[in-house]
């Protein structure tokens, strides 16, 4: 349903500017330069910036045209006049502005995208890997521009806009998240949240959409680079959700935010990811258990660097966490964290085991040291004595060190109890391995017999 609104709305776009002046390509002579707008008389004013908005409906082809281009200089010219003009008058937006406005800005950004072949390649890696950049982006960004200082001018009125802004156009927007020029993506996360602030009647058809987008990049495997976008936008719409929550927010917590983490591509979004979650948990602390329960259904069992991230997140959490709260979840989270802790990769130890730099979190953990100390204790003493990277070695005896310090009798009660049960262990090994032994030589004694019976 999405994709087809989608198409429909960049199809009429496009099929509705087929007349006028939209998907032009024009050589180098047939841009000209009309006055300017200080220069002209106020009567004639309106009617010159109307013919500039429509004469910026003009495109030009960048991968095929000098950048010396003089049409290309003439409108990078023109647009710049107009930003000008916006930013530094008053009273200049008029009612025939808005869809001339909203024309031009669709002309000229409004396009599909080719398919993401880099998103195919197994190795490639969006931390490492250069960005495409697109090359008709001087002039994108000027048209941006121009109409963020549009909607942001104090003349704006968004009673006359929404006739123009409708959701055909936001669902042209929210499309335009899927270029692959970050520097596009960032000015489309500026421009959907200042559409999200002005027009109240679209905030519910925004975060729907968004939730579509999220669902299929989820459980059908769609790309779309805007991720990390959307959820920096989400992240100040949650900042500004009414306490107590709607069940609306609830389930998108539940239904996509926390589902979110189990894509590969989880690392070019996921600071921001962590961010809405937090926001949640301190929105409503009552959230935390079934938040955390959550994330650990999710626990990542042979990606270390996914595991790393969530230790993090996890931490930003148990930063902000209520007592109460963190009652709830010892067991579950610290039987992670012992295991994390346990993990031959020594970035993943590492990262559990700096829990206890943490000052708040140190605190909880003193408060109930009863019930996490027999827990991480057996990870803790097998790691002292045979972990392969010393570094590891030496962050576990200074926790042990903080345990022995929050409570030397039971530290010593535990150490006793390990000791015990490892012998018991080696009793019952050695009781194995001798079993074993009088199994092989009935075998071998079987075996002889039938053969001298032979």
């Amino acid at each position: 349903w999405y994709q087809r609104r989608v198409r429909e709305a960049v199809v009429s776009t496009q099929s509705t500017g087929s007349s006028t002046s939209f998907n032009l390509f024009l050589n180098n002579h047939e841009f000209q330069l009309l006055p300017l707008l200080k220069e002209s008389s106020a009567s004639d004013r309106n009617e010159l910036f109307l013919k500039k908005l429509q004469q910026c409906c003009i495109l030009f082809d960048f991968s095929a045209l000098e950048p010396e281009n003089k049409g290309i200089e003439n409108k990078r010219q023109t647009l710049n006049e107009l930003i000008d003009y916006i930013a530094s008058n008053n009273g200049v937006i008029f009612e025939a502005a808005y869809p001339e406005s909203i024309k031009m800005l669709q002309c000229n950004v409004v396009r599909c995208f080719p398919p993401n072949q880099e998103e195919e390649k197994e190795d490639f890696d969006n931390d490492e890997d250069e960005p495409n950049y697109d090359p008709c982006w001087p002039h994108l960004q000027l048209v941006y521009e121009y109409f963020l200082r549009f909607m942001e001018s104090a003349d704006f009125q968004p009673s006359l806009c929404k006739k123009y802004c409708d959701q055909k156009f936001v669902l042209q927007i929210m499309s335009l998240f899927n270029s692959e020029d970050p520097r596009e993506r960032d000015m489309l996360k500026t421009l959907l949240h200042r559409i999200y602030g002005k027009f109240l009647g679209l905030r519910s058809f925004i975060r729907k959409n968004i939730n579509y987008i999220f669902l299929r990049y989820i459980f059908e495997g769609e790309s779309c680079n805007g991720i990390a976008e959307f959820l920096e936008i989400l992240g100040s719409i949650i900042n500004g959700f009414a306490v107590p929550l709607k069940q609306e927010h609830r389930l998108f917590l539940f239904k996509v935010l926390i589902p979110l983490h189990k894509p590969r591509g989880i690392a070019s979004y996921h600071a921001q990811l962590a961010y809405c979650i937090v926001q949640f948990v301190e929105k409503d602390p009552a959230l935390t258990e079934p938040t955390l329960l959550g994330l650990l259904k999710l626990w990542p069992k042979t990606n270390s660097a996914k595991e790393v991230m969530l230790l993090g997140e996890i931490e930003e959490i148990l930063d902000i966490i209520e007592p109460a709260q963190f009652k709830k979840i010892i067991v579950p989270m610290f039987k992670m964290l012992a295991k994390a802790v346990s993990s031959p990769q020594f970035q993943v130890a590492e990262r559990a085991l700096y829990f206890w730099n943490n000052e708040y979190i140190m605190s909880l953990i003193e408060e109930h040291c009863r019930i996490i100390m027999p827990i991480m204790f057996p990870a803790l003493y097998l790691i002292s004595k045979d972990h392969w990277n010393q570094t590891i070695v030496a962050l576990v005896y200074n926790v042990m060190k903080t345990f022995m310090e929050m409570n030397n009798q039971l530290f010593d009660e535990l150490t006793l109890s390990f000791k015990a049960e490892r012998q018991k262990e080696k009793r019952k090994e050695a009781h194995r391995e001798e079993a074993w032994k009088k199994v092989q030589k009935r075998a071998i004694e079987a075996a002889n017999g039938n053969s001298n019976v032979g």
